[in-house]
């Protein structure tokens, strides 16, 4: 539009109902644009918020391990690890070891490096087992950087609710089908007891 008065930029916004707002107070002559301000905030603040969403943060998730850990406990513990690393988090092992068990470090240096080639598919070691007071500690990092894991889960999420859509009495008649294969059993097991209940009667 070029340069123009004050007086006659504000007479052009009140006549097209929009805002006169400065855009470069430094320049000179200051540079002004006519707009909506109200949308022009409310767009902005939803950028703000997608690139909120968008934003990675790392965290470091802890799991605790014994040296004389149950097998049972373990494929626990290294499910939670295997989710961390999916999750794109790092992980940070830590073995307590207590009483005479301090003596035997080499316990909980085997069961680290059975726990990192566990986990070889999601994630690597950042920081090699070390010794730390009563504590031994490793620390995992995930192959994944934690913007792609969060964009898969986004994507499962979606494929999820897609196929809730298109198939809503899924559930439904999975549970319909489980009451008829308990009714059948019903009817088996009266089948089974009422040979053995005539002779009693007779």
């Amino acid at each position: 539009m070029g340069i123009v008065p004050l007086a006659k930029a504000l007479e052009l916004a009140q006549e097209y109902d929009l805002d006169l707002v400065e855009v470069a107070a430094t320049a000179r002559p200051p540079v002004c644009k006519l707009m909506d301000y109200g949308k022009f905030k409310y767009e902005s603040a939803m950028k703000a918020r997608e690139a909120r969403k968008n934003q990675a943060h790392t965290v470091i998730k802890e799991m605790k391990l014994r040296p004389k850990i149950d097998p049972h406990d373990y494929d626990t513990k290294k499910g939670h690890v295997v989710r961390f690393l999916k999750q794109g988090d790092k992980v940070k092992i830590t073995i307590m070891f207590r009483g005479r068990e301090q003596s035997r470090p080499e316990l909980g240096y085997r069961l680290l490096q059975r726990l990192a080639e566990d986990v070889a598919d999601l994630g690597f070691v950042e920081s090699n087992p070390k010794q730390d007071g009563r504590n031994m500690i490793m620390v995992l990092g995930p192959h994944k950087k934690k913007t792609e894991a969060m964009a898969e889960a986004r994507q499962a999420q979606e494929a999820r609710k897609a196929d809730a859509k298109a198939n809503p009495g899924k559930s439904q008649n999975a549970a319909e089908s489980d009451y008829v294969e308990d009714e059948s059993e019903a009817e088996v097991e009266a089948q089974v007891e009422t040979p053995a209940e005539a002779p009693a009667e007779a």
